[in-house]
């Protein structure tokens, strides 16, 4: 069979279900994404803390899950969600039988506790960019916390750490490729049933290739488009 062949869709070629990985693919690195940033507003503002305790927290979390592999952490997460419940569920309500947590779950915290780490460092670097005079200002014309956090605070914040969070959608995305280890059927890991099926790995791992290609493309280009809308007004030097 030739390439076309192998990538036809119906029930003669893999197209249809490269195109089902791909959208696998795309869910969970949303519900990353979402869990990342989730997780994120709590590191950053741990990390910010005056309270010694709680920013030593906010740096253990992000000096471990950055200086780890991301494969070592979805390892981690995949055995010991899974572990976990089954402690909780035997020592609270006395059952032992074995538990399995859905496979997107546990995919889409890994990576999203992953994405977390980084988007928490680029929020908080947000923060400090944003200068302090303006707080003051804030201030002195009598806005209270809520207003300048609201007015001032946040719309610099999402301004400056647009670009960072636009890298870190985009390693988040890549990110799905190790979920594979978990059995999810997503881009790498229909490549790879497809590939060991045909026995033709460079057609699949090309088209994987391509996938992943396309949709970092498309991603750039949306995250662009935000940039340029989230700059508007703003003087560039």
């Amino acid at each position: 069979m030739d390439f076309f062949e192998l990538l036809a869709f119906g029930d003669t070629g893999w197209g249809d279900e490269m195109l089902k990985g791909a959208l696998m693919t795309v869910l969970v690195s949303i519900s990353a994404m979402a869990i990342g940033l989730f997780v994120s507003v709590f590191g950053t503002m741990s990390k910010m803390s005056n309270n010694g305790f709680v920013r030593g927290i906010g740096n253990t979390y992000t000096t471990i899950v950055r200086g780890i592999p991301e494969l070592l952490v979805i390892y981690l997460l995949y055995f010991g969600l899974n572990n976990a419940v089954m402690g909780i569920a035997k020592g609270v309500f006395g059952y032992d039988q074995y538990i399995e947590l859905p496979v997107f779950l546990v995919a889409a915290i890994a990576v999203g506790l992953i994405s977390g780490a980084y988007s928490t460092e680029v929020i908080r670097g947000a923060f400090l960019a944003v200068p302090k005079g303006q707080v003051e200002a804030a201030k002195s014309v009598g806005m209270n916390k809520f207003l300048i956090f609201h007015r001032v605070l946040v719309p610099q914040v999402l301004r400056y750490a647009l670009p960072g969070l636009g890298n870190v959608w985009q390693l988040t995305l890549k990110d799905t490729a190790l979920i594979m280890v978990t059995g999810l059927v997503e881009i790498m890991r229909q490549a790879h049933i497809g590939a060991g099926s045909t026995h033709e790995p460079f057609v699949f791992y090309i088209t994987a290739a391509l996938l992943y290609l396309v949709l970092t493309t498309v991603s750039s280009q949306a995250l662009n488009s935000a940039e340029n809308w989230a700059n508007k007004g703003v003087r560039r030097a």
